[in-house]
């Protein structure tokens, strides 16, 4: 597990600034009409109130502002950031074929990153009119697959996760509540998919343990967490093709390679 990218001192005042926009971002597309949805490190920040701070004291840094949106909003977006002072890298958006977008301000220094359509890392985690479920954020079952769909998994995400794990309930619903029936359903849709998500939540599962930052009562929550969801998605009836896949298991490559994941 790597434990340097996204991690480090920073002080108050540079997390405020990110902060700060975040919430102009995301006023600003409310009043143009358009779908804009954090995710990243601010997203947990944001959706988790009670349990944020524990990415400042275990040192997990922003270093830039995710959003998802649809690429049908694609110039009414870029209109927008260009608007509120950002710059575009056009190559980004050719290179990915309008799959994602950067802007960047030279006077705050901040970075975007947009995500059109989806999340394309080691797996493809789709949006699929999700993103109108919830807000200011994607939904809770989207950050949790944000995150457990990173093969390598960074520290960071570990931290994002044990702090959503220890905020919001698991259910079938959206909610406030982390839908585990439809990472289940994707799951089992996914031999892939399924086999880098159960391997992360029991590193998250054994990871939190040995964190000095929580308390035995706070370890015993994520603890049990991932044990109800890791119960919850082997439940989950699986397809012909999903058996057949998972007897060839690790002997043959389920993922893709990315050389970072922010």
């Amino acid at each position: 597990m790597s434990t340097t990218l996204g991690m480090g001192a920073q002080d108050s005042a540079e997390r405020e600034k990110f902060e700060r926009e975040v919430v102009r971002i995301i006023q600003a597309g409310n009043q143009a009409g358009v779908v804009l949805r954090v995710l990243g490190s601010l997203a947990f920040h944001m959706h988790c109130p009670r349990a944020g701070y524990l990415q400042a004291e275990m040192g997990r840094a922003y270093t830039d502002i995710d959003f998802a949106a649809y690429s049908k909003q694609s110039k009414e977006i870029k209109a927008l950031f260009t608007g509120m002072g950002y710059t575009e890298d056009p190559e980004v958006y050719m290179v990915t074929e309008g799959g994602r977008a950067i802007y960047e301000n030279a006077t705050t220094h901040l970075h975007i990153d947009i995500f059109y359509e989806k999340l394309d890392f080691c797996h493809e985690i789709r949006w699929n009119g999700r993103l109108e479920v919830d807000s200011p954020t994607i939904p809770l079952a989207e950050l949790l697959l944000e995150k457990m769909q990173i093969v390598r998994i960074n520290e960071k995400d570990v931290i994002d996760t044990i702090m959503l794990l220890m905020e919001h309930p698991l259910g079938d619903g959206d909610k406030e509540v982390i839908n585990v029936g439809r990472v289940a359903r994707l799951c089992a849709a996914d031999w892939g998919l399924w086999r880098t998500l159960t391997m992360n939540l029991d590193k998250v599962q054994k990871l939190a343990t040995g964190y000095a930052q929580l308390s035995d009562d706070q370890k015993q929550l994520v603890v049990s967490q991932v044990t109800a969801a890791l119960k919850r998605i082997e439940a989950e009836p699986k397809p012909m093709a999903w058996r057949l896949r998972a007897r060839v298991g690790d002997r043959v490559k389920w993922y893709k390679d990315v050389e970072e994941v922010k």
